[in-house]
């Protein structure tokens, strides 16, 4: 059986398994047919593959998390795990549409893709981060900073892809690049927290 600073450990990877994963599919493979130009068709499939990585890896967390979150609230740690398995679905969603998309060829299908990540890293995301920001905010069981940083990038996020789905972006799109940062700190933050240390004894 995996110990507790193992598990702790495995979750810290996985979470910068995300980042990883999430930044270069976007930047790096599907540049191409999110900015309108042409489209290579292997490097679509790696992004392809890399979304599966990425969708494996934000299940991956919450189960790695839930024996620590369950020593606080049962109900907490099972929605955590079905929010962000519920996320890993919606990525799914998209890596499917973008397979289809080199097959086809069809623009729409990008379009679809691109709203799986305003649904899934944007609207469902928040939510998730939220439930564990704060267990982890009344608990103590990490530095209270890093769940401050969680409970102000969570809404912040949600607020921002709120705003896409209801059209009105282009009002606080200057300001979008800045609403990520607390979340970007707090899972980074969490990651290394984890990695380096481990989650204290529940008081």
């Amino acid at each position: 059986m995996y110990t507790a600073r193992q598990t702790a450990i495995a979750a810290g990877i996985l979470y910068l398994v995300t980042h990883v994963t999430s930044v270069v599919t976007r930047v790096v493979f599907f540049a191409g047919p999110l900015s309108g130009a042409a489209a290579d068709p292997t490097l679509v499939r790696l992004g392809v593959l890399s979304e599966v990585v990425l969708a494996l890896a934000v299940a991956g967390t919450s189960i790695a998390l839930y024996p620590v979150v369950r020593r606080v609230s049962e109900g907490f740690a099972l929605g955590y795990v079905a929010l962000r398995t519920l996320e890993a679905g919606v990525i799914l969603t998209g890596a499917v549409a973008m397979v289809a998309f080199v097959s086809l060829g069809d623009p729409s299908l990008v379009v679809l893709y691109d709203w799986t990540f305003v649904v899934g890293p944007g609207l469902i995301c928040g939510v998730n981060t939220v439930v564990l920001a704060w267990v982890l905010y009344r608990s103590r069981l990490v530095p209270r900073f890093i769940p401050v940083l969680g409970l102000i990038g969570g809404p912040l996020v949600l607020a921002v892809n709120v705003t896409k789905v209801f059209g009105v972006f282009g009002a606080i799109e200057s300001w979008a690049g800045v609403s990520v940062l607390p979340i970007f700190a707090w899972e980074i933050c969490l990651a290394v927290y984890l990695i380096a240390r481990g989650p204290r004894p529940t008081p």
